[in-house]
């Protein structure tokens, strides 16, 4: 016999996304939602509150939720302005794929069209960039207006859904069957695709593996790996891939970026986008007599296979059969002989690790950002959790940093947020309470969202805050100057002592200016146990290398 569940909205709801493995709720107090927060504190057990000072910052944390957890992060927003400061969140969430759910509160439908407080039609706003949008216009819909929002942001491919309710419903009491478990459907690839891509990997002399945030999303990172080890190819990793093949990996060339996709006579892209960050799927053929590599693009759903780049070939499903039933279909031939390949590769990433020991090692007055990722890397535990949040700084970590575990990278991904930082953090600290949580910052960046180290101190989560500090907008002053030989509007205040603001929110820190004291003020950081900002000034003048604008 099913059981039934009675309460008001707010009641429901919390029901709801508990049922989905829904943990912590994210919000800024609003009267139009406190239904949710009624429905968080009586619920058994009751759900955590953690309230933010901006509501980006709760819809970052919650989108940042659904990428560690791989459970969609909730989001609780009050009507007009509250909804409409998490668009940016949503939006990023879309582009990366993250399972979230959003609930916004609305002005009530018995007031509808007379001007109440914050009346505006939320879902048109919100539905070009989440999977579905709709108000649940009654409390007897709330049970399956809330389970469908989350059933499609966690279904391949995932991302964020919306859904408000208006808020005389929202009080409203209603009854239905008690919210059941999620199943999880699997769809399988089709075996002939599988096949014709095996069969193009058999056939290449110089191939290239690309792991994307999607891997990890799927749950497919074990299968990742036994594909990169058991069969031998190079591989890359951008977004929440990083990690899957560990950093130091033999197989993994990311230092070797450049001449593997370069040199590549295949390139196989599994679990993200062929947008900017990968020439648009377009790889070698640039010297006199070459011939672009073959592309094969592997997703966890139909719409997501590229439709503007040729492809040699394409699958889509469930990534773990996806990548077992391509090894096991290669094996089952003449295993390919890279090896060669393998070695060009190694001697490239060799040789890549020998410049970077230069940088990492600087002792140039202003510091060269890339100091600051020699002190920090040696430091990082195996599980550490490491958050972008800026441009050229964030670029350098990129470029430095190579997890040794899945799931310990968190980047805005193709649609290059900032100020998502800080809420990140926050999801971080929670969903990995034992972990080091090291949140990389542009000085830029953290003018989008730094006062939510309030939140962070308010609700006792410590994280280490690394800033370079190079007072200006550096991601834009350099190709600024490029283009017009000057540049406008990328300058900062120089030497911002942004120390000095964590510490008056609770927290602590120190800025930083010779080289040689990097060291020591993360350690004092990581040894805190509270908040705490270790302020770096960098040269402006050492901006990441650019040979593009990024577009």
């Amino acid at each position: 016999m099913t059981e039934t569940i009675e309460g008001h909205s707010g009641r429901l709801a919390v029901a709801v996304a508990q049922a989905h493995g829904v943990e912590t709720m994210f919000t800024l107090s609003g009267a139009h939602v406190f239904p949710m927060y009624d429905g968080a504190v009586q619920a058994d057990p009751p759900m955590r509150l953690l309230d933010v000072r901006h509501e980006q910052t709760a819809a970052f944390a919650a989108e940042a939720t659904g990428k560690l957890t791989r459970i969609p992060g909730l989001a609780v927003l009050t009507a007009g302005p509250g909804v409409t400061n998490g668009v940016s969140a949503i939006a990023q969430a879309q582009f990366a794929g993250s399972p979230m759910v959003v609930v916004g509160g609305r002005a009530p439908q018995n007031r509808w069209g007379s001007g109440s407080l914050q009346e505006l039609d939320q879902p048109p706003i919100v539905s070009s960039v989440s999977k579905l949008a709709r108000t649940i216009m009654t409390a007897d819909g709330v049970l399956a207006g809330m389970d469908e929002a989350f059933v499609a942001a966690r279904s391949p491919h995932r991302g964020p859904a919306f859904v408000d309710v208006p808020m005389d419903e929202f009080f409203n009491t209603a009854s239905g069957p008690a919210p059941q478990p999620p199943e999880r459907h699997r769809l399988e690839p089709d075996g002939d695709d599988v096949a014709g891509v095996a069969a193009l990997l058999a056939q290449a002399r110089r191939p290239v593996l690309v792991l994307g945030t999607d891997v990890w999303a799927d749950g497919a990172e074990e299968a990742a790996l036994r594909f990169v080890q058991e069969l031998g190819i190079p591989t890359l990793t951008n977004g929440m891939g990083r990690g899957i093949v560990p950093g130091g990996h033999e197989l993994l060339v990311t230092k070797a970026r450049s001449l593997a996709l370069g040199g590549a006579d295949l390139v196989v892209v599994v679990g993200t986008p062929l947008d900017f960050r990968l020439g648009y799927g377009v790889f070698g053929g640039k010297e006199e007599g070459s011939v672009p590599a073959r592309v094969v693009h592997v997703a966890d759903s139909p719409g997501q296979v590229a439709t503007h780049a040729e492809l040699a070939g394409s699958v889509s499903g469930d990534l773990t059969a996806v990548l077992d039933g391509l090894q096991a279909t290669v094996e089952r031939g003449s295993k390919p002989d890279w090896a060669d390949w393998r070695s060009t590769l190694a001697d490239a990433v060799a040789a890549a690790s020998a410049r970077d020991a230069e940088l990492l090692g600087a002792e140039a007055d202003p510091i060269h950002p890339a100091r600051i990722y020699g002190e920090l890397v040696p430091r990082l535990a195996d599980d550490a959790v490491v958050i972008g949040d800026g441009g050229d700084f964030v670029s350098f970590a990129g470029k430095y940093v190579e997890p040794k575990r899945p799931g310990g990278w968190l980047d805005p991904g193709p649609y290059g947020c900032l100020g998502a930082g800080p809420g990140a953090a926050i999801a971080a600290r929670l969903a990995r309470p034992s972990s080091q949580v090291v949140l990389l910052l542009g000085d830029g960046a953290a003018g989008f969202s730094l006062m939510d180290v309030d939140t962070l101190v308010r609700h006792g989560l410590p994280v280490v805050m690394v800033m370079g500090n190079n007072s200006a907008w550096a991601l834009e002053k350099g190709p600024m100057q490029m283009l017009y030989g000057y540049d406008v509007i990328a300058d900062l205040a120089p030497r911002t002592p942004y120390d000095a603001v964590v510490q008056a929110l609770g927290g602590a820190g120190e800025t930083v200016t010779d080289p040689r004291q990097i060291g020591p003020a993360l350690d004092r950081a990581f040894d805190s146990g509270v908040p705490y900002l270790v302020n770096v000034i960098t040269d402006v003048e050492a901006g990441y290398p650019r040979s593009t604008f990024g577009i």
